[in-house]
C-alpha cells in the first residue's frame, strides 16, 4: 500500500501540479496500491475546489482503500513526536500523525512534502 499524502493528491487534482508527483500518483492509482487515511481526506475535503475536485474526492471514497487512525496510530504519534522533537525535528502535527498511520500498517508514503523525508529519518 501507499498512502498518498494531500501534497501529491494536490498534484493530481490541479492542472498546474507537478508533472512528476502526479504521475506517481497515477502509478499508485493504476497499481491499485493508493490509499488514504482520514486526516488525508479532510485536508483535501477542506482544500477541494470546485465540482471537478469535489467529484473527484468523492470518486475515491468510494474505491480507494482507507487506512484508520486508531489508537495505536495516536500513541505512534506521540512517540515520533517526542522522538523528533528531541531530534530537533520540528514539523506539522497532521504530518506526524500521518507519518505514525503509514508506519503503523506497513505503508509507503508518496509525497511532495520534504516533511516526510525528515520524519523517515525518525525510527
Amino acid at each position: 500500500m501507499i498512502l498518498v499524502d494531500t501534497s501529491s493528491w494536490i498534484h493530481l487534482l490541479r492542472p498546474t501540479g507537478d508533472p512528476r508527483v502526479r504521475a506517481r500518483v497515477e502509478a499508485a492509482l493504476t497499481s491499485g496500491e493508493a490509499c488514504w487515511c482520514p486526516l488525508v481526506r479532510l485536508e483535501l475535503w477542506n482544500g477541494a475546489r470546485g465540482g471537478h475536485e469535489q467529484g473527484v474526492l468523492r470518486h475515491f471514497a468510494e474505491v480507494m482503500p482507507e487506512l484508520p487512525i486508531d489508537h495505536a496510530v495516536w500513541d505512534l504519534s506521540e512517540e515520533l513526536a517526542r522522538t523528533a522533537r528531541s531530534r530537533g525535528i520540528t514539523v506539522p502535527a497532521t504530518d506526524i500523525v500521518i507519518s505514525a498511520c503509514a508506519r503503523r500498517h506497513g505503508a509507503e508514503i508518496e509525497s511532495a512534502d520534504d516533511d516526510f523525508a525528515l520524519l523517515a529519518s525518525v525510527t
